[in-house]
């Protein structure tokens, strides 16, 4: 796993130490930042991402390489994500690290506008996670949302959040939402 483009393309990353983590695959995740690049209005310095099940940190680290302002990632067991983020000192300040369940999430202390959420596959994670976003005011008014599933899983869209387009990369499927509370 490496970062992909941005202040630090190529920097390496430690993969998961569990069975239990799949990370985005370097392809799909170039993929989907290149339908950020088309689909965001603002420049990347304007955009804080709350990343969701955030497993070794890579798409929200890859989100910092290529200039978002700062990045949360949750996660119940953030050990590789810890790892992953000290190896960017110089933007630590940039980097919140929390330890929670990403469907019962604690009310939120800062509000994004962009969201990745990448849930374990076929558990009916990613609803869940989204509700608990929305209704612990971690996302923002028009926030664009990027969830990963596996091809075949459906995801059934909580109240507020509305499709733009979906796009499938091997196993996985990436849905585009906007939160329209």
């Amino acid at each position: 796993m490496r970062i992909i483009a941005g202040k630090y393309r190529g920097k390496k990353l430690f993969s998961p130490q569990s069975d239990g983590v799949r990370p985005t695959a370097d392809r799909a995740r170039e993929s989907v930042f290149n339908i950020l690049n088309s689909r965001l209005e603002l420049p990347w310095e304007n955009y804080r991402l709350l990343d969701l099940f955030s497993g070794t940190g890579a798409f929200a680290l890859e989100a910092l390489s290529r200039g978002v302002s700062s990045i949360a990632m949750v996660d119940h067991n953030p050990q590789t994500i810890r790892k992953n983020a000290a190896l960017f000192p110089n933007d630590s300040a940039n980097i919140r690290i929390i330890t929670a369940d990403a469907t019962k999430l604690p009310p939120a202390q800062e509000k994004y506008n962009l969201l990745f959420a990448d849930a374990p596959y076929n558990r009916g994670l990613s609803a869940p996670a989204l509700i608990s976003a929305a209704s612990k005011n971690w996302l923002c008014p028009d926030a664009f949302c990027i969830v990963e599933t596996e091809k075949s899983e459906s995801l059934p869209l909580p109240q507020g959040f509305e499709l733009l387009d979906e796009r499938c990369y091997g196993i996985a499927k990436f849905s585009f939402l906007i939160y329209r509370p």
